[in-house]
């Protein structure tokens, strides 16, 4: 008599070594996460680093462009301060943080200008070459500095405040510089001297890079968001949903995304062309006249990175539209039917799409209407058209819908009620 039949076993992806966090003190994020809500870091006081990245809006603020300086209300309902208008909107949609504090996240931005580099100091390369602050202990926390630097993120406009000021001349690490001066502000805040006292020593002297050092540690224990229906899969623990099941074995397989999506965290760290619609302002100097955003080409300067951008993580991805790193689609399902043709989908883009404050006297679709440069976009693009069917990617989506998190809702910390410089805080 035969026996009977045995199941299959489950195959699961190999996505390499698990990821791995770094132990935090409790002070040192406590710290930070009063620092990270607190508008005294930003040269008009009054934007925070949750303004742009708040857990309402899955760690980012529900905007395909943002208003920073010049705006006024949080999220979707962020709209311009007449009596001191942005110059802009912010050219790049504000990414999300969850698990940036893994170690394996070494570069940061949707161009990676700031990225893990043993030939250069400190260990990173940056923008800023020899102006560049030594001291960071990663690149989390020099991330930080980038936005503080920014007249449309933080900073403010030209002469609004010292802050601002210093930026303009290019007094950024200089002594009594920008960075100096966002640090003085904070220790002549009693309760946040106290706290350094505790965390770096008592009467210790507090520079920018301690600042951001403590915001980095908060991020590590505040955002990081590895217990997913997947991941719990991934460990044994439980099964998938039968949909989510069929939209793994997708996402690995015929449709291909995993090639890109690699890991545990669903990225390679790389930079692909992918035929992305450009809208907003692009990222161009302030001599710059055009509206164009060409990636990790302004890094590189290399011609075959025109155009290409850095894969994001997955986790929390149902959160943290829109998507693209101009916040062009609004939707889930329609960036990932974007995957599946770049080319059509790029060239029947329709830019209502976008979630964008209103806003006077701005152009946001001159590169949509430009013929050379959606024939460039094009000619870069690296994806082959991929064919799906409607359930297909119903299932995709009940898989990526399997890599939330969702005890990142309640939060860690969750937003202070007050902060130590006694400002408003963003809710």
């Amino acid at each position: 008599m035969a026996g009977a039949a045995t199941a299959a076993p489950e195959v699961r992806p190999d996505l390499g070594p698990p990821p791995v966090f770094r132990a935090v003190d409790p002070a040192r994020a406590e710290l930070g996460h009063l620092l990270f809500y607190d508008p005294i870091l930003s040269g008009n006081r009054n934007v925070s680093c949750a303004t742009c990245h708040h857990p309402r809006f899955g760690t980012s603020d529900g905007l395909s462009l943002g208003l920073g300086e010049g705006g006024i209300g949080l999220g979707p309902d962020r709209k311009v301060d007449a009596s001191n208008p942005p110059e802009q909107r912010i050219p790049r949609n504000a990414p999300a943080l969850f698990n940036l504090g893994a170690e394996e996240f070494s570069v940061m931005f949707h161009d990676g200008r700031l990225e893990a580099d043993s030939d250069h100091p400190d260990g990173m390369r940056t923008p800023l070459g020899q102006e560049m602050l030594s001291g960071f202990d990663s690149v989390l926390s020099a991330q930080a500095m980038f936005p503080v630097l920014s007249g449309d993120e933080m900073a403010g406009h030209y002469s609004e405040n010292d802050v601002s000021q210093s930026v303009r001349l290019g007094h950024l690490s200089l002594p009594g510089g920008a960075w100096d001066k966002i640090a003085a502000r904070v220790v002549a805040v009693p309760e946040y001297r106290s706290r350094f006292d505790t965390v770096l020593g008592q009467g210790a002297a507090v520079s920018f890079t301690d600042i951001s050092d403590v915001l980095a540690d908060f991020i590590r224990v505040e955002w990081r968001a590895d217990d997913s229906a997947f991941d719990r899969y991934m460990r044994g623990e439980a099964p998938l949903s039968a949909a989510a099941q069929q939209g793994m074995d997708l996402f690995y397989g015929k449709a291909g995304c995993g090639s890109c999506h690699a890991g545990w965290f669903q990225t390679d760290h790389g930079f692909h062309a992918i035929a992305m619609p450009q809208i907003g302002p692009g990222k161009a100097a302030r001599f710059e006249t055009h509206a164009r955003d060409e990636g990790r080409m302004r890094v590189t300067g290399a011609a075959e990175d025109a155009y290409r951008f850095r894969t994001p993580s997955l986790r929390n991805i149902t959160d943290t539209g829109p998507y693209g790193h101009a916040g062009s689609y609004a939707t889930l399902e329609a960036v990932v039917r974007h995957h599946l043709d770049p080319v059509a989908g790029l060239m029947g883009y329709d830019p209502a799409q976008a979630v964008l404050a209103a806003m006077d006297g701005v152009d946001d679709q001159r590169i949509l209407r430009d013929e050379a440069e959606l024939a460039a976009i094009v000619e870069a693009n690296e994806l082959a058209p991929v064919d799906l069917s409607n359930d297909e990617v119903a299932a995709i989506l009940s898989f990526l819908g399997a890599l939330s998190d969702d005890g990142w809702r309640q939060g860690r910390m969750g937003v202070p009620e007050t902060v130590p410089s006694g400002l408003p805080v963003d809710r």
